[in-house]
């Protein structure tokens, strides 16, 4: 648990870093805007690969503090033993897809894009630098559901 306290800390802190910037670049493209007539070239991009980190590792930090969207329509109907039978369907269910999605689909994203050679537009950065954060993220996930497996009560 230790190191789960850790990384929701770390990855807490990560996540307002990435909003505090983003935040910064969006004022600093409308001061370029609207005061000096002449608006940046790279914020908009900046701010939607920024969005795109918020978004993924956000999705991290969400399902490690379980608190995700959840539809409870048979687990509130079910009675306790079948609620906690769902539960372990439902996160075994989730890793399944984040290591699918997440882990080897966007490692294959990443890796595709860095062998293309995919830069940005305006940044000048490669893409396959904003796609590392989907698998990163989906091991984050993968490592929050397997805690919650193993710390399930029988």
């Amino acid at each position: 648990m230790a190191l789960r306290k850790l990384i929701d800390k770390i990855l807490g802190r990560v996540l307002i870093v990435i909003m505090s910037v983003m935040v910064i670049n969006v004022l600093w493209q409308v001061f370029t805007r609207y005061v000096t007539g002449d608006p940046s070239s790279f914020t908009d991009e900046l701010a939607r690969y920024l969005m795109i980190w918020i978004g993924i590792l956000g999705a991290a930090y969400v399902s490690g503090k379980n608190l995700h969207v959840a539809i409870d329509i048979l687990p509130s109907r079910a009675n306790a033993k079948t609620q906690k039978r769902l539960k372990v369907l439902v996160t075994v269910l989730v890793i399944l897809f984040v290591l699918t999605a997440f882990v080897i689909g966007g490692s294959r994203l990443v890796y595709l894009s860095y062998i293309l050679g995919q830069q940005s537009p305006a940044l000048q950065i490669p893409l396959a630098l904003v796609y590392v954060i989907i698998p990163i993220s989906g091991l984050l996930i993968i490592y929050y559901k397997t805690s919650d497996l193993l710390n399930a009560r029988p």
